[in-house]
């Protein structure tokens, strides 16, 4: 017996869990089985399992195209140190 092994009936428990609630991702699985039956199991373990199930989808990403050219380039040299704190938000 290997001494970090989930058993599987905390296994077939987890699947079950997940099949019951599909809108969970693994780390909210993991947290509500661990919540609710009181036995701590990880995110990767959860994710482990539902992938061995093929319960996994592939997450749906947004691809984004470079631009060739800036859309509004510099014209003097500070112009383009100022550009690079544009997108920070000032906490205060």
């Amino acid at each position: 017996m290997v001494w970090n092994k989930v058993a599987e009936t905390h296994c077939e428990a987890i699947i079950d869990l997940a099949l019951d609630h599909p809108e969970l991702s693994p780390r909210e699985l993991a947290a509500t089985y661990t919540n609710d039956k009181g036995y701590f199991v990880l995110e990767k373990t959860v994710y482990r399992l539902l992938k061995i199930q093929d319960l996994i989808t592939s997450p749906a990403y947004i691809l984004m195209i470079a631009s060739t050219k800036l859309q509004s380039p510099t014209v003097r040299v500070n112009e383009m140190w100022q550009t690079d704190f544009t997108y920070f938000k000032i906490v205060g």
